[in-house]
């Protein structure tokens, strides 16, 4: 069993802190879950372009409210309670009106190490924090 508590992955390399998100990530690839599960922020007033071309995403909101624009597709308002599921690797752009606070799972799982590069898209790295292409 895995008991993990939010105060303890907080201010650790496995917080990870951006202009426009805050990623608090709970499980990992090493968990050996299958999957990887996040506490993320994402801050008031900020727009920020995502693909996740390696992975797909699952998102939860338990706080805030926002949208996420799918390029080349609809607008979808993002408040507490609803859920949205980027099965397809849409790129897109999240939008957060207030801070929002989002549970977000990813498969593959991710290391731990992994931000947006320029194109928003997080790389595939193995364990030792290589880039797999």
């Amino acid at each position: 069993m895995i008991v993990k508590q939010l105060a303890e992955i907080k201010g650790t390399n496995h917080d990870i802190d951006t202009p426009t998100w805050n990623s608090r990530r709970l499980l990992l690839k090493k968990d050996g879950m299958g999957f990887s599960m996040h506490d993320t922020i994402i801050k008031a007033g900020t727009e920020t372009l995502i693909w996740y071309r390696n992975h797909v995403e699952a998102v939860y909101c338990i706080e805030g409210e926002g949208e996420i624009e799918v390029i080349g597709g609809g607008t979808y308002p993002i408040a507490p309670g609803m859920l949205y599921a980027l099965d397809g690797h849409e790129k897109h752009l999240l939008r957060a009106r207030s801070q929002l606070r989002m549970v977000c799972v990813f498969n593959p799982p991710l290391t731990g190490a992994e931000v947006h590069d320029q194109d928003g898209v997080y790389p595939l790295v193995d364990e030792e924090s290589r880039v797999s292409r």
